[in-house]
């Protein structure tokens, strides 16, 4: 179990393109930031899977430049009390810019409308006639009054049900766990869905905004799609997984389904008519990119140097102004007496507690404690011995 005081210069390795306005926030006196690192203390990340990666004991944090971390062993991680930050929300207007295009695509049939006049060859007075006698067959719909369903009310959801509302469409949103902070964001005309199944039987328009969890993995399937009306639109900008791929194809076929759109090209949906694959273009802008990577950076300095937790999939929200210069940082199980025997230790090493935030999330705690002064290795290797500690950080100034 790594016990260890924050070396004066911390290695970071990069396993993908990292935006420079994220990087430009890590110092060079500071750190020491690669792609090369064969002890790095943090890793940033964005797409690369790590799942099979065998990753070093002297890693402290890992940041995904992002807001999945599907590609990287949350639960590993945690075992070993290693905090996984993410960047939730700093992709949320790429993503919701690309929703409504989605929309409008599926709307007015504009891809298979391309695709028509890509085909046609002739002089302009031909072309003309051509369109003339084709264009009926691409006839759209107007979204003003049409229900859009949105499945997913955080940042992402949110934003997408607002631009919607914009457009004067009905939006009906569900959301078991939505947070405090979400709901207040949430346009008020709004209507709440009690069951996913109400989504899809008043709905004329679908989109997903959830996180690929077990409990969503194939959240949309053939069940659920025969609840649609005739001609309806799913749109999914999350998470492949979500969607059941095969029942989307039958559900385009028999026409329950008039469009689906997505980020995640499959291979039963290839030249279905209907189906629209983008590659995975979410967060693939400038903006997002930079947005994540400054997100990310902020939150990893803010742990390596401070021991604060903001925005860690496996870790409470820990955040601790610093009163003193001596600071221990404790990742543990959350179990019974784990304050007290802290406590009891740092006292025995006549040790002063100046403050202590403790917090949980699931099974992990997280503990601040600011001392008054400098503590002995000897302490950090008692404070490891305890059982259920995970990981000791010394977080001096």
């Amino acid at each position: 179990m790594p016990m260890n005081a924050t070396p004066q210069r911390l290695r970071v390795l990069t396993l993908n393109s990292i935006s420079r306005a994220g990087l430009d926030l890590l110092p060079a006196e500071r750190y020491e930031v690669s792609d090369k690192q064969d002890a790095p203390h943090a890793i940033l990340v964005r797409s690369q899977d790590m799942r099979a990666m065998s990753i070093p004991d002297t890693v402290c944090a890992i940041g995904r430049a992002g807001a999945g971390t599907n590609n990287i062993p949350v639960e590993t991680m945690s075992q070993r009390g290693v905090p996984v930050f993410n960047a939730p929300g700093a992709n949320a207007n790429a993503v919701k810019e690309l929703v409504l295009a989605g929309l409008l695509m599926a709307a007015r049939n504009i891809l298979p409308a391309l695709r028509f006049v890509d085909g046609l060859r002739g002089s302009d007075d031909e072309l003309a006639e051509l369109v003339e006698k084709g264009k009926k067959h691409y006839a759209g719909v107007e979204l003003p009054g049409r229900t859009l369903g949105v499945i997913g009310l955080g940042r992402i959801g949110s934003l997408v049900a607002d631009a919607a509302i914009k457009l004067d469409m009905e939006v009906l949103g569900f959301d078991p766990e939505i947070t405090v902070d979400a709901a207040w964001s949430l346009p008020s005309r709004v209507r709440k869905a009690h069951s996913i199944d109400e989504v899809f039987r008043s709905s004329e328009f679908i989109t997903l905004h959830v996180p690929l969890v077990p409990a969503t993995r194939h959240l949309v399937n053939a069940q659920r799609l025969a609840l649609l009306r005739p001609g309806g639109v799913l749109l999914n900008f999350a998470r492949e997984e979500i969607v059941d791929a095969s029942a989307v194809a039958e559900a385009l076929s028999a026409k329950r389904l008039s469009a689906y759109v997505c980020d995640f090209p499959s291979e039963c949906l290839v030249d279905l008519h209907g189906a629209v694959a983008l590659p995975h273009l979410g967060a693939s802008t400038r903006e997002a990119e930079d947005n994540c990577a400054v997100m990310v950076a902020n939150q990893l300095r803010d742990y390596l140097e401070h021991g604060n937790v903001r925005n860690a999939v496996n870790f409470p929200d820990v955040v601790m102004d610093r009163e003193s210069p001596y600071r221990l940082a404790i990742a543990n199980a959350n179990v019974p007496n784990m304050l007290g025997q802290i406590s009891s230790t740092l006292a025995g090493a006549g040790l002063n507690i100046h403050n202590m935030l403790n917090k949980s999330k699931a099974d992990m705690a997280y503990t601040l404690v600011d001392v008054d002064s400098a503590v002995a290795p000897e302490i950090l290797q008692a404070l490891g011995c305890i059982q259920g500690v995970l990981n000791v950080r010394y977080v001096p100034v």
